[in-house]
C-alpha cells in the first residue's frame, strides 16, 4: 500500500483527467458489460470544471508507479443538503484487492469531514440476477465492509426503441379520461420562460417525494437559477434534454418527466426524472407524461434505440408504467450510506 500516491485531480491537467476518467468508466461497467453506464469524459469534467452555485465536485487519482490506477469522485450540495456528500471509488479490476480503493475512500471520508459533511453517500451497481442485496458482487461488498449500509435498491431498466405507435396511443388512450381537466406541454431543451418557476418547484420535490429508503435527504429549495445553471452545463457536457410538463386547470404545474440524450453516446438515452405532485396523484399523469415525452423523443430522434431508466424496487407504481411501456429489468443500483461519527 505505500507504493500508492492519491493526488487532487486538475481537470485542466488533460492526461491526468483522461487517466483518472480511464480507471473511473473501465471500473464502472467491469461487471456490467453492455448494459453498464458510464458518465463520459466530457460530461464529467463539464460538471466538475464548473458546478454553480448548488454543487462543488471534485476528485482525486490513486495513482502507483506512473499509473493511474483508481479514481474517487466527490459531490457536495451548495445550498441544501449541506450535511451530505455523494461519493464514488473505482479500482481499474486488475489493481483490485491490494487496498488501494480502500484507501481512496479513507481520503474521501477525510475529505468530507473537513467540508463539514457528516452523511455519506454513495452508489454501486450489479448484475440482476444478484438480487437486491447484490450478495457476492464487489460494490455492495466493497460498502460494506467499509461500515456503509444498504439504504435504497434500484432496478435499471431498458427500454428498446422505437416503441410502436400503436401501443404508445393505447397507453395514452387509457389514461386520457383520467386527466381530462390537464394539459400537456412537451419540448425539447431549456425550461420555456413561463413553465420555469413551476418546473422549479416540481425539481426541488423530486429528492423527497421520489423513494427514498433510508437515505437522509432533505427537501431542494425552489431555485430557478439553478435550473439555468444546469442547463448551461448540460449544453457544455453535450447532452440535450427533452421534457413534458402536466399543468392543471389553473396553469400549476402538476407533473413532469424528462430524459436526455449525448453526442458522447450515438443511440442511447437516460430517463432524468418523473415526478406528480401528490396531491394530484390518481389522475394517471405519470403514465402521460412519460408517454408525451417518448412520442417527443422519437418524432425528434429516430436514430435513439435504447432509452435507460433506474426505478427504486418500491416504486410499484412507476414500475408498473415502465412495464407497461416495455421496459425490461437489466441490473441493479444500490444507494449506500454511511454517517460520519463527531
Amino acid at each position: 500500500m505505500n507504493d500508492l500516491e492519491i493526488r487532487e485531480l486538475d481537470p485542466n491537467d488533460e492526461a491526468a483527467f483522461a487517466a483518472w476518467h480511464h480507471a473511473y468508466a473501465v471500473a464502472e461497467v467491469h461487471e456490467l458489460g453492455e448494459v453498464g453506464s458510464a458518465w463520459q469524459l466530457q460530461e464529467v469534467h463539464a460538471a466538475m470544471e464548473d458546478g454553480g452555485s448548488h454543487t462543488w465536485s471534485g476528485g482525486w487519482s490513486g495513482v502507483v508507479d506512473g499509473e493511474t490506477v483508481a479514481a474517487g469522485w466527490m459531490s457536495t450540495p451548495l445550498l441544501d443538503n449541506r450535511e451530505l456528500a455523494e461519493m464514488a471509488v473505482h479500482v481499474l479490476p486488475d489493481h483490485r484487492r491490494r487496498g488501494y480503493g480502500s484507501a481512496v475512500l479513507a481520503h474521501l471520508e477525510s475529505v468530507a469531514r473537513e467540508r463539514g459533511r457528516r452523511v455519506l453517500t454513495g452508489l454501486a451497481s450489479w448484475r440482476h440476477e444478484a438480487g437486491s442485496s447484490g450478495a457476492g458482487a464487489s460494490g455492495p461488498g466493497f460498502a460494506e465492509a467499509h461500515g456503509w449500509t444498504l439504504a435504497l435498491t434500484e432496478v435499471q431498466r431498458d427500454l428498446a426503441l422505437p416503441v410502436p405507435t400503436a401501443l404508445l396511443n393505447r397507453l395514452a388512450a387509457e389514461a386520457a379520461p383520467a386527466h381530462a381537466d390537464y394539459t400537456l406541454r412537451s419540448w425539447s431543451g431549456p425550461v420555456p420562460d413561463d413553465l420555469l418557476q413551476g418546473w422549479a418547484e416540481l425539481n426541488a420535490l423530486l429528492p423527497t417525494e421520489a423513494p427514498t429508503g433510508d437515505l437522509e435527504l432533505e427537501p431542494d429549495s425552489v431555485n430557478t437559477t439553478v435550473v439555468r445553471e444546469r442547463e448551461s452545463t448540460l449544453e457544455r457536457q453535450g447532452r440535450t434534454k427533452y421534457n413534458t410538463i402536466a399543468l392543471d386547470g389553473t396553469g400549476t404545474a402538476v407533473a413532469y418527466t424528462d430524459l436526455v440524450t449525448t453526442i458522447h453516446e450515438p443511440g442511447r438515452a437516460y430517463q432524468f426524472g418523473t415526478m406528480v405532485r401528490r396531491e394530484h396523484r390518481g389522475h394517471r399523469l405519470g403514465v402521460a407524461v412519460k408517454v408525451a415525452n417518448l412520442r417527443l423523443l422519437q418524432d425528434e430522434r429516430r436514430d435513439i434505440r435504447r432509452l435507460t431508466t433506474f426505478n427504486a424496487e418500491v416504486n410499484a407504481h412507476m414500475v408498473g408504467v415502465n412495464d407497461a411501456m416495455g421496459f425490461e429489468p437489466v441490473a441493479r443500483l444500490g444507494d449506500f450510506q454511511k454517517r460520519l461519527e463527531d
